[in-house]
Parts: C-alpha cells; structure tokens; sequence
C-alpha cells in the first residue's frame, strides 16, 4: 500500500516523487496498460503548478512592496492589505508545499522581473527608478512588521 504521507504533507514533493516512480516503471517496460510517461508528465505539470502559484503570489507581494516604497503619497489601506493577504497566502503555500522553500531563490528572481513589468506600468515611472536586483530578502518581504520606507 502506498505511503500517503508526503501527498498529504508536501503536495509537491509527491507529485516530482510520483513522476519519477512512473517514469522508472514505464523503462522496465512492464507489461502495464497505462500511458505511463504521460501520466508522468501531467502529474509533474500539477507540481509545476504549485510552483507557478508561489511565484503569482511572490509577484504580488513584491509589486506592491514596490509601489509602496516608491509611490509614498499613495500608501492606503488596499496596498497594505494586498501585502498582509499575500504574505499569508505564501506562508500557507510553503507550509502545504515546503519542498518549494529549495525553489525560493529562483522564484523570486523570476517574480521580481514581472513585478518590475508591473511597477513601471502601474505607477508610470521610468524602469530606472527601480532596483534592478530585489532589495529585499525572502524573510524580509514576510515580515509582518515590514513595509518599505523611501
């Protein structure tokens, strides 16, 4: 019987685990009546998935960090709860899926470079006026009690 632990405990763990399981079984050429690398590979896109939903939130978070740190006169209430609602649903991910915590690096360069995208379109300022490399650490930007100052 299988062990159903790690699905319960860390989504996407079990999804990269359960494609490579697949993948093994489909080389020793059972005589298994499944299209097994398929099926591997949809149960890896689910886990790409997850991925891809930390670096949406991580993009939010981090665009909004930026339109407060450079848009001080237009600081209000929806930007800060934007920030708290997106840290809580990041901290709910990784708790859900903490094997992504080995992706942060990554994830964060990638969802950095969209927010630039974001910030510069929602507050029409110059691509220059922001940093180029993310100013914040990953504890930093989930600080409850951080908010960027200018």
């Amino acid at each position: 019987m299988p062990d159903t632990r790690l699905y319960d405990s860390d989504f996407f763990a079990w999804t990269q685990d359960q494609a490579s399981r697949l993948r093994r079984l489909a080389a020793e050429r059972s005589n298994v009546d499944l299209d097994l690398e398929n099926l591997a590979e949809e149960i890896e896109s689910m886990g790409r998935s997850e991925q891809q939903q930390l670096e949406s939130r991580l993009t939010v978070l981090l665009l909004h960090l930026l339109k407060w740190r450079f848009q001080p006169g237009l600081r209000g209430n929806s930007w800060r709860l934007t920030i708290k609602e997106q840290r809580n649903r990041i901290e709910r991910h990784l708790r859900k899926n903490p094997s992504l915590k080995a992706m942060l690096d990554e994830t964060i360069v990638d969802a950095y470079s969209d927010a630039l995208i974001g910030a510069e379109r929602e507050t029409g300022l110059p691509e220059t006026t922001f940093p180029k490399d993310c100013p914040w650490s990953f504890d930093q930007m989930m600080d409850d009690g951080f908010l960027p100052e200018a």
